[in-house]
């Protein structure tokens, strides 16, 4: 089940009465959880029929008494048992699970990896799983312009590669930098590079996109322009994330000499890209001699 499923189906009214969310991607797991908890209690309910546990500082059995109980206000009581990755078994969670209390709604956040298949298995129909899997770096910049349409606001595919770039793949953190823009533009309003540079900080026209588009069309001046750049502002040009960028590009490039075909949408789908990126790697393809690639 998706992170939107579960999500409409909570604004529905449609419960499950355990949550299990695990995975490696942490920004899911915590959309989930905060939705829940300010939709299916009321404000004046949270501090009665609301609570928070921590794996680390619990024992599971101590969770399960507490689902046991009935809501004190309202027609339910949400718990939510966060970092359990720490729980070691989840033996009493197995049993309550074959006969849940109905009126308690649980929400287990199991960050950082995925849980035993064993274990998912034992649980039961009574739990909705959710895993939450990390976005590849190519699918960065489409969720960004996925979250910035959402926002009502639009932004160019470059710009998005720009944010993707600067930011990594963080998307808690991307998200927070797009909810600020919404703050200070007025709907429907483009998201540019210069927007980008007032409100993030983020220069467009020192980056890595860039660097790499330099670097491509051998424009010599300007990659050194942006390394010397770099070199002075090491804080916010990390070297290693410069490198791991200057790999893929090269990669990238040394994949179109091994295409079959130089049609833009088959070089797209053979470098994992979106076509508009596929310019750029064909255009060091042409510029970049091939022995500049052997072993």
């Amino acid at each position: 089940m998706t992170h939107q499923t579960i999500i409409k189906n909570i604004a529905k009214g449609e419960y499950s009465p355990i949550y299990f969310l695990h995975g490696e991607e942490p920004y899911f797991i915590d959309l989930i959880e905060k939705f829940a908890t300010t939709k299916i209690i009321n404000e004046s309910d949270r501090d009665f029929d609301q609570s928070i546990i921590y794996g680390k500082e619990t024992e599971l059995q101590s969770v399960i008494n507490s689902a046991k109980r009935f809501p004190m206000m309202g027609k339910h009581q949400v718990i939510s048992v966060r970092e359990a990755q720490n729980f070691k078994k989840f033996d009493e969670l197995i049993q309550y699970a074959k006969k849940p209390q109905i009126q308690t709604i649980l929400f287990f956040s199991y960050k950082g990896k995925k849980l035993d298949a064993r274990i998912l298995k034992k649980l039961g129909s009574n739990v909705t799983f959710f895993e939450s899997k990390k976005l590849y770096d190519n699918q960065i910049p489409g969720w960004i312009i996925n979250q910035v349409e959402s926002e009502q606001l639009t932004i160019a595919e470059k710009s998005a590669v720009l944010l993707s770039e600067f930011l990594g793949n963080d998307l808690a953190k991307i998200s927070n930098e797009i909810k600020k823009l919404t703050l200070s533009l007025p709907k429907t309003t483009e998201i540019t590079p210069e927007i980008i540079e007032k409100n993030i900080g983020i220069s467009k026209e020192y980056n890595v996109f860039e660097l790499c588009n330099a670097i491509a069309n051998r424009d010599i001046v300007k990659a050194n322009r942006i390394v010397n750049h770099f070199a002075d502002n090491e804080k916010n040009y990390p070297l290693v994330v410069t490198l791991s960028n200057l790999y893929r590009l090269f990669t990238k490039i040394m994949s179109c000499y091994f295409s079959p075909s130089n049609q833009p949408n088959v070089v797209a789908q053979i470098l994992g890209v979106k076509p508009f990126f596929v310019k750029e790697y064909m255009n060091g393809k042409k510029i970049i001699p091939n022995d500049k690639f052997s072993i």
